[in-house]
């Protein structure tokens, strides 16, 4: 068998890196930079007033209260600002460019409010609520270094610094398929021995919840003609194929048998649950083949793909924050391989560990258990049971 460690390894190869392209801004979140960008401006750009007041001579106002005439009212957006003589005072609002000869400003609420004239209650201090021109960044400078993730804040500051665009990696395209013909697609009534297909619609939420494009190709049966026919035209458009199903031991596998010396390579890997796995290249295109239990799935796309379709896209943290916890019950685990069980991990305050505990049995179709999970227990390969009070590694999801 294939350890954990070396198939994600191998699958992460595989994807190497995502294509630069530039994107608006607008479309551009969640995404990662993958150059260096320079601010195009400075920020602030000028010196400007940081509150609503008056703009004065910090030794006008040395000894007060004393009254000052209103030379001038500066909005914000203000073009041409003229010269604040001494003994005056310009009224000036928020982000309004400050006057030549100007060096203090003095609050809206530390005065009478006059628009004539002004009393001015309170001294100012020299530089007192100005806003100096590149005090947050000077112009052709980084503003955002490559490897940022796009978020709210750093999508502003890109557009606060000039730019309409950023170079980033572009979201992987993935198609994802499900096969059996078992499988059948809501709301169809079921006859005895079909069950409604479920594992597309996981995958895709889960592919798309990073960022990356998901087509869907839903319930194709277990025809090696049918799968070929249907799925190779559809290549030359994504950039990785992930299927589920097919892929065990069975007599009825059909992406075993469809692409068994193709370039794709079928393994076991060292874990429970999804030990069946495949993956390689066909016709040029990535491709990860899952097993077609539920769970199975989910623990696979953890495991395997969300790390590398993360690090494809430029990420670098691309692993599940883990932390240890103490078992609420003992657990079982088979020899020499890693178990991933569902658990429900609770913090305890004060304490340097929390608590978890299983949600659900081990098996590979209890998928209700994982509605219920905001983790994975970890049980490593030279384990093989556990008791209640000893401590784990958690996965949290």
């Amino acid at each position: 068998m294939i350890s954990v460690d070396a198939h994600r390894e191998t699958v992460t190869g595989l994807l190497g890196n995502a294509p630069v392209i530039r994107l608006p801004l607008a479309s551009a979140a969640g995404l990662v930079l993958a150059e260096d960008v320079h601010a195009g401006v400075s920020l602030p750009p000028f010196d400007n007033s940081a509150m609503d007041g008056y703009a004065v001579r910090a030794e006008d106002v040395a000894e007060t209260p004393v009254t000052l005439p209103v030379a001038d009212d500066i909005p914000a957006g203000r073009v041409e600002i003229g010269k604040l003589e001494p003994g005056t005072a310009h009224r000036i609002m928020t982000g309004a460019p400050l006057p030549p000869g100007a060096d203090a400003v003095v609050m809206v609420e530390h005065t009478d409010g006059g628009v004539t004239d002004v009393r001015i209650l309170r001294t100012a201090v020299l530089d007192a609520h100005i806003r100096r021109r590149g005090e947050d960044v000077v112009k052709g400078t980084v503003a955002l270094s490559a490897g940022t993730v796009l978020g709210p804040a750093q999508l502003g500051l890109a557009a606060a610094v000039g730019l309409a665009e950023v170079p980033v990696f572009r979201p992987v395209k993935v198609l994802v398929v499900s096969t059996g013909t078992e499988l059948v697609d809501a709301p169809e009534p079921l006859r005895h021995g079909q069950i409604y297909e479920s594992n597309s619609i996981m995958l895709a939420s889960a592919i798309r919840a990073l960022g990356c494009e998901a087509e869907v190709v839903r319930s194709v049966v277990d025809d090696v003609d049918e799968f070929r026919a249907v799925i190779e035209p559809r290549l030359a458009d994504v950039d990785l194929l992930v299927t589920s199903g097919g892929v065990s031991a069975g007599a009825y596998e059909v992406v075993k048998d469809a692409l068994t010396g193709q370039g794709v390579e079928f393994r076991k890997i060292a874990m429970q649950p999804g030990g069946p796995q495949g993956c390689g290249r066909w016709n040029g295109v990535p491709v990860v083949t899952l097993p077609g239990n539920p769970v199975s799935v989910l623990v696979s796309f953890e495991a395997f793909l969300r790390p590398a379709l993360l690090a494809a896209m430029g990420h670098t943290g691309v692993d599940r924050q883990q932390v240890r916890a103490r078992l609420t019950e003992a657990m079982k685990s088979p020899a020499g391989r890693r178990q991933f069980r569902r658990g429900f991990y609770t913090h305890s305050e004060g304490e340097v560990t929390g608590i978890v505990g299983p949600r659900g049995g081990p098996g590979s179709h209890l998928l209700a258990s994982f509605t219920q999970a905001n983790c994975l227990i970890v049980l490593p390969e030279d384990v093989d049971s556990v008791e209640q009070g000893d401590e784990v590694d958690v996965l949290l999801l």
